[in-house]
């Protein structure tokens, strides 16, 4: 009787072992820097963040796998958005999120009366950074679908991404923007499109970004109004917030992913390892 407790009681012990240590190892993150030649050797440091079976699924040809591009806000890093590219890794996509910005470009200026208020360099810049991630990214994970992008980005990085689908929209598949405030959405209904909206004094769209219900409806736009802050949007959000924009993006995969894929839990960590070499950290001001 006892040996029989004591056999139950190891192989339960295995269990709890094995469940916790594949949870907490279920989606791989590795941080790479590229050098771009065309561009003075411009360092861009990348995270992508992977399913460990799916990776293995894909190496062995068994599996495409979806592409999440995902793009930070200003004054964030590419690294403090875990708590989204955990969730789309947990579906299968392999998430490459890409630092656009360096120490040493000039500071983001708004220049009221011009186009994007005068923001429209750092989208170029932004854009080029996801071209070139991409072109290193192909013989490293060569599996992976990056003709139909999911492009993914708060505020600042949320105009990357729509700028990105206004000049590349055969190349895209959906949309995820978390408060972007100055590139209007795209309405011609090519792709579908999830949008977080903040509710802050500081922080508002310019006029015509956001569609009104009516297009929205008619061009296939999710908008989700919350009652969050514009920089609650990220990593340094609380837990609270993060959890119900993952549960809302989850519902959004769900109705629009056509490969149906299912979520892991994981227990990786909200908060990254700073990438090393040539990206400096940022100071926490305002976007």
């Amino acid at each position: 009787m006892k040996r029989g407790i004591l056999i139950l009681v190891s192989v339960c012990a295995l269990f709890v072992v094995g469940y916790f240590t594949a949870s907490k190892w279920a989606i791989r993150h590795e941080t790479l820097t590229f050098y771009d030649p065309a561009r003075d050797n411009r360092p861009v440091a990348v995270d992508v963040a992977v399913r460990r079976d799916k990776e293995m699924q894909a190496n062995a040809g068994m599996i495409k796998l979806p592409v999440a591009i995902l793009n930070h806000g200003n004054t964030v890093k590419f690294t403090e958005y875990s708590f989204l590219a955990n969730a789309f890794a947990a579906r299968g996509y392999l998430v490459v999120s890409i630092q656009h910005d360096l120490p040493t470009d000039p500071p983001m200026v708004t220049k009221v009366g011009e186009l994007y208020v005068g923001r429209q360099p750092q989208y170029e810049r932004g854009i080029a950074n996801v071209k070139f991630a991409i072109d290193k990214l192909k013989p490293i994970e060569a599996n992976a679908d990056y003709d139909h992008l999911t492009m993914v980005g708060h505020s600042n990085g949320g105009d990357i991404s729509m700028y990105f689908a206004k000049l590349y929209p055969d190349q895209v598949k959906k949309i995820v923007t978390l408060d972007n405030l100055r590139v209007p959405f795209m309405t011609d209904g090519k792709f579908k499109i999830l949008s977080f909206r903040s509710k802050d004094p500081v922080f508002k769209a310019d006029p015509g970004v956001v569609p009104d219900d009516d297009v929205c409806e008619k061009s296939g736009i999710t908008v989700v109004n919350t009652g969050f802050q514009h920089n609650d949007l990220s990593d340094r959000g609380p837990d609270d917030v993060k959890t119900s924009i993952q549960g809302m993006l989850d519902k959004f995969l769900n109705d629009n992913d056509n490969s149906q894929l299912a979520p892991v839990q994981t227990k990786t960590p909200d908060v990254l390892t700073d990438a090393p070499g040539p990206v400096a950290a940022y100071k926490p001001v305002p976007n």
